[in-house]
């Protein structure tokens, strides 16, 4: 197997995700236009869910991403290869909620 077909295969494999009711809330209350580029960057978490952006969060479970003023805050299994977004919101709050 090449160094190419090996990247190949990497792309192959496609996390499932599942969203909290809080999540699944906070993103039908965004504007349009948020939620398309939420949903994008939730579709690019499916084939990889650490991308270079992502930051571990400290003092809780979980790892976020940046969308424009949004933060997602998401948890994945990579045995059981699922993502659960946790939350969605604006970063003004979204670190003072509890989970």
């Amino acid at each position: 197997m090449g160094v190419g077909e090996k990247g190949a295969w990497s792309s192959l494999i496609r996390y499932t995700v599942s969203f909290q009711p809080k999540a699944k809330k906070a993103l039908v209350a965004a504007s349009q236009e948020d939620r398309l580029r939420i949903t994008a960057a939730i579709e690019l978490l499916r084939e990889n869910p650490l991308p270079p952006k992502a930051l571990k969060l400290k003092g809780r479970e979980g790892y976020r991403i940046r969308v424009g003023k949004y933060r997602i805050i998401y948890g994945f299994d990579g045995t059981e290869l699922v993502i659960i977004v946790l939350d969605i919101g604006p970063r003004r709050d979204i670190y003072l909620r509890t989970l």
